[in-house]
């Protein structure tokens, strides 16, 4: 493809609005485009209108390459605060504005475009390239898990998700539970309220005892490049009435985890805080987790990030991330495999208003991915 293609490719695919549904659409468009260079895909369906993207281009009996992105996109916001309408993918200089520019759309197209050519130019590799797009990371790896679950990342040698980090190889991130706590209690008059049980009275013992527990977890436990656990507790609802003791309290929390202390440690943390307040009179709570992604570890030094290290112009540094990908899902295939997380954007504008990709920087990935999966494949 030219520099004009390769653009518009990008701008088709933002206009697509993808707010975490309606990713059929941009399967359908990338399969499409796949097609016209003779490259075979397949859909896989998640639900109604939620299509994930999986395609290959083997050349050669060598190792299999996964390449990955996710389709969907987090909502705009107000619409009338962007500086274009952030589905318009409007260019003003070297930026290309809209919502998924950076959290990826460019990723994910720059992964297709780089397969495309590297056909296009039969690019002598040895091996299989296996793009996979997918549906639902936004909120909780739905596509990923889906795939993972099918299979469709058993036999791979390595991954390459095609996340914003900037000069930036990323090979592990921390993990992210969030949970609920529901207080259930007894209604009553306020001037009565020994004939009630005050529900919100209950779940601030449990905020008491949890915040204070994880603020030993966070103090005792490190890893040296992701840091420590973060815990905080978001939202809380109880009580209809100024008057009236409330009956049921729901409590909200997010934490951060890092393999040092995981997600089944935290559970059996917040569990066991659970248990012994209900073991006092009054007390009626219940734990729900409702998000559970794990930690992701990978090797620092593995042959995708030393292939990389080889294509690039200077040497990248190897680091971890706080947010979660894709990665958490596919890593819990049956084999164990390379993992980079590494594409163009800019890392701290994902979800924000204005968010862009430099072109420059989009169009030079393309051409580094490339490289990439000449030299992993050869």
């Amino acid at each position: 493809m030219n520099r004009e293609e390769r653009i518009k490719v990008l701008q088709d695919v933002i206009k697509i609005k993808s707010v975490n549904d309606r990713e059929s659409e941009v399967a359908d468009y990338l399969s499409n485009l796949f097609q016209q260079y003779g490259i075979e895909s397949k859909k896989v369906k998640y639900c109604e209108g939620r299509e994930s993207l999986v395609a290959l281009y083997k050349k050669g009996d060598g190792k299999v390459l996964g390449i990955s992105g996710h389709e969907d996109v987090v909502a705009a916001g107000d619409e009338s605060e962007w500086k274009f309408p952030p589905f318009s993918a409007e260019i003003d200089g070297d930026k290309l504005y809209g919502r998924g520019s950076t959290d990826m759309k460019a990723g994910l197209v720059a992964l297709a475009i780089a397969m495309i050519e590297t056909k296009e130019e039969n690019v002598d590799i040895n091996g299989t390239l296996k793009f996979m797009g997918t549906v639902g990371e936004e909120v909780g790896e739905l596509g990923s898990e889906q795939l993972t679950k099918e299979g469709y990342a058993d036999d791979l040698d390595g991954l390459i998700i095609g996340e914003p980090t900037g000069q930036a190889l990323i090979y592990t991130h921390k993990g992210s539970m969030n949970y609920t706590v529901v207080s259930r209690g007894k209604s009553a008059h306020s001037s009565m309220p020994k004939e009630g049980i005050n529900s919100i009275a209950n779940i601030n013992e449990f905020v008491t005892l949890a915040n204070a527990e994880m603020q030993e977890i966070t103090n005792k436990y490190k890893n040296e490049v992701l840091g420590e656990t973060a815990h905080s507790i978001t939202i809380i609802n109880g009580g209809n009435q100024v008057n009236s003791i409330p009956a049921i309290t729901t409590l909200q929390g997010n934490i951060r985890t890092i393999p040092e202390f995981d997600n089944s440690k935290v559970k059996a943390l917040l569990q066991n805080i659970v248990d012994e307040l209900n073991k006092k009179e009054g007390f009626n709570l219940e734990l729900i987790v409702d998000y559970d992604i794990y930690p992701v570890e990978s090797k620092a030094d593995s042959e995708l990030i030393k292939a990389i290290q080889a294509v690039s112009k200077t040497e990248l540094p190897v680091t971890g991330i706080s947010p979660t990908t894709d990665a958490a899902a596919f890593t819990k295939a049956d084999n164990e495999f390379d993992l980079v997380i590494y594409g163009p954007g800019v890392p701290d504008l994902p979800h924000q208003t204005d968010e862009y990709v430099s072109i420059e920087n989009y169009l030079e990935m393309i051409d580094i991915y490339k490289a990439i999966y000449k030299e992993y494949l050869k």
